[in-house]
């Protein structure tokens, strides 16, 4: 049995697969924002609760949105913040007591889609969390590319490209940057962008319900940002995770605008929603004890 755990900024989700990858079960609580100890204890709490369900003590991969630094094997690079700086693997591992893999959540969400998702059959596939945050991952004939620095897919943090009056002033990041294509692009930037122009405040799923002005915006600024990464990337196949995946129209009009930005005379790149929902990461997570089995590997 292979467990997998998704370190969400407003979730923790564990599942926990079969050997045919079948789902056996899945629990979730609250992520404990800002709050270390507690998220240790949460997610200690969900794989002794699997354990005790399924009666053995499976291998365990976790998805967090971060990476480990390579030189000093702490957390980098996290919008859940109070993780940055932490020895994460060692606590959980401490924790849990049992070896841990621990992965970038949107390679894990890169890797499920590839395996058997949206971009199964697809040799580049670049996978896409809007959500929270902005996260990329990358799966190249079915192994997921990390990188010297652990950053290979990082795209949220690029400045956004060829900023336009209505994108000014360049908002602030967590990351100390300003202009990083998360703070437009993720939930909370949609939310900041509507205040921003309207003067109301709603929560991303009202401003989809009611405000085609914004998700317009939205749609524009999407397709300047995956240009870029078709320029540089020319996948086969992005897939959309994260709650802003679910908006319908994205499929069909942002490919319409890339295209003016993307340099070649025809685009043939799929945009593609989620073939597992909001439990891919996860799924991708428990996928991290099957780089022998599936040729894909995580560092």
């Amino acid at each position: 049995m292979r467990i997998g755990v998704d370190l969400g900024g407003t979730k923790i989700e564990a599942l926990a697969l079969d050997p045919a990858g079948r789902e056996i079960l899945r629990k979730r609580v609250p992520t404990a924002r800002g709050d270390y100890d507690a998220t240790i204890s949460a997610v200690k709490g969900l794989v002794e609760q699997i354990d005790s369900s399924s009666g053995v003590k499976g291998s365990v991969g976790i998805g967090i949105p971060g990476a480990l630094s390579r030189a000093t094997g702490l957390v980098k690079n996290a919008n859940s913040t109070w993780l940055i700086g932490r020895p994460l693997k060692q606590d959980l591992e401490k924790a849990i007591g049992r070896e841990v893999r621990l992965e970038n959540d949107a390679n894990c969400f890169a890797l499920s889609e590839a395996v058997d998702g949206a971009g199964k059959g697809a040799r580049v596939v670049f996978g896409v969390i809007l959500g929270t945050g902005v996260g990329g991952g990358i799966v190249v004939d079915g192994r997921v590319l990390t990188g010297p620095n652990a950053i290979a897919g990082e795209w949220g943090h690029n400045p956004l490209p060829l900023p336009t009056d209505a994108d000014l002033p360049l908002p602030p990041c967590y990351c100390g940057r300003f202009g990083c294509i998360e703070t437009y692009l993720s939930g909370p930037g949609l939310a900041r962008d509507h205040k921003a122009v309207t003067g109301e405040s709603a929560s991303p799923e009202e401003i989809v319900a009611r405000n085609s002005d914004t998700i317009s915006r939205y749609e524009e600024r999407l397709a300047r940002a995956l240009a870029t990464v078709i320029n540089l990337l020319d996948p086969d196949v992005i897939v959309l995770g994260g709650g802003m995946s679910n908006i319908e129209r994205l499929y069909t009009e942002v490919p319409r605008l890339w295209e003016q930005h993307v340099f070649s005379d025809r685009v043939t790149t799929r945009l593609a929603r989620h073939a597992h929902g909001d439990s891919s990461g996860v799924r991708g997570a428990a996928w991290l004890w099957q780089e022998n089995e599936r040729g894909c590997v995580t560092s």
